[in-house]
């Protein structure tokens, strides 16, 4: 088999994914995290309760990464004041806005808004070229911004989210002030996938990370770990085969 490049020597930046304080103090001390996303789903699963809160002690603790943090109204009006209340949290901050609001109306006035006004932003759960050319034709006078495809989604409905990615970053080649992130990866092989195409970023869960020591690996050695694995797991189970079949013994 081909040799696996290490991730070092890759040039799309990882972003870590997840919204766990000590999880992304950890990962700050790695040099291999570039940055860092978060959403309010994320927010809830880690049980926060009050947002600017946890944003600050983030940013108090992570001051020199990029971190997004997102909007969550669903009124245009309001969707701006939150933008300009996040980004006054610190220079590092991207604001996330969605690309439509629940009703499906593409939020270009939010986008087009919070962009004259300086905010770096972070345009999200794009799924679509033709997305992609809307909100890229939306951000070309903004500040450095992102713009979020979630090519892993894309993937969940059968779809091969290569040919789009790929046309993505030809989109955005002509903006200098944009950045394409390839969002929602399914498998750590994404973080290859993301760098052959051209993507500038991939956000990655800290669940994923922690499977990059895997990258490298001597696969007989990994198959041989994982033989190990599932004789461990049955000796520990206490399983037995008897001519009722196969039983569990416990203590």
């Amino acid at each position: 088999m081909n040799e696996v490049p290490a991730v070092s020597q890759l040039k799309v930046q990882i972003f870590a994914d997840g919204a766990e304080l000590p999880g992304m103090l950890k990962l700050y001390q790695n040099p291999l995290i570039k940055g860092f996303t978060t959403n309010p789903t994320l927010m809830r699963k880690a049980g926060i309760a009050d947002y600017p809160a946890f944003a600050r002690k983030v940013l108090a603790a992570i001051p020199d990464r990029p971190i997004s943090f997102e909007v969550f109204s669903d009124d245009f009006d309001e969707m701006v004041r939150q933008g300009e209340e996040i980004a006054s949290w610190g220079g590092q901050v991207n604001v996330k806005i969605p690309v439509t609001n629940t009703k499906g109306v593409p939020t270009e006035p939010v986008v087009r808004a919070l962009a004259a006004k300086g905010v770096r932003l972070n345009v999200t759960a794009l799924m679509t070229l033709k997305q992609v050319r809307e909100v890229t034709a939306w951000l070309t006078d903004a500040p450095p911004s992102f713009i979020s495809v979630f090519a892993g989604r894309v993937a969940d409905t059968g779809r091969d989210p290569l040919p789009l990615m790929a046309e993505s970053v030809r989109v955005l080649q002509a903006h200098s002030n944009l950045q394409l992130i390839w969002a929602s990866p399914r498998e750590l092989l994404n973080i290859f996938h993301a760098d052959q195409v051209g993507c500038q970023v991939i956000t990655v869960t800290h669940d994923m990370l922690g499977k990059l020591s895997n990258v490298g690996r001597d696969l007989d050695e990994f198959s041989l770990d994982t033989v190990k694995m599932f004789r461990t797991d049955a000796v520990a189970a206490g399983f037995s085969l008897t001519s009722q079949g196969v039983t569990a013994h416990h203590a």
